[in-house]
């Protein structure tokens, strides 16, 4: 299993969403929560700062855990795991997106997500 964090940045009663444009195959084109993979030994707190830094050059403060998502995909299983975090500083620039949006929380569900971020979403939805 491959964990995965993931980032939950609000700003002006928004979320951040992107859209990817690298990696694996059966998420590319889609829309996700920002994030990557937990290196081995490194905590998740800084696992997902590092991966806004690299994925946008933003710097974020991980705040809490919310909600995991266990997806199983063709050639691999991935634990998602949700975070909220504050946006701190930065300007996008995209490295393994093709483009993000700032959506209402109520509009989310209109996105072609990623199947391991449609859980995550549902949950932000109702009760973030």
């Amino acid at each position: 299993m491959i964990k995965v964090v993931a980032a939950l940045i609000e700003k002006d009663n928004r979320i951040l969403i992107a859209k990817r444009s690298t990696g694996d195959p059966n998420v590319m084109g889609k829309w996700e929560f920002p994030g990557g993979k937990v290196e081995f030994g490194e905590n998740e707190f800084c696992a997902i700062e590092r991966e806004i830094k690299e994925e946008f050059e933003l710097d974020i403060k991980a705040k809490d855990f919310l909600i995991n998502n266990v997806c199983e995909y063709p050639t691999k299983t991935v634990d998602l795991r949700l975070y909220s975090c504050e946006y701190i500083d930065g300007k996008f620039n995209l490295h393994d997106h093709s483009e993000y949006k700032w959506v209402a929380k109520e509009d989310i569900m209109n996105y072609d997500l990623a199947p391991a971020d449609i859980p995550l979403a549902e949950y932000v939805k109702k009760v973030k």
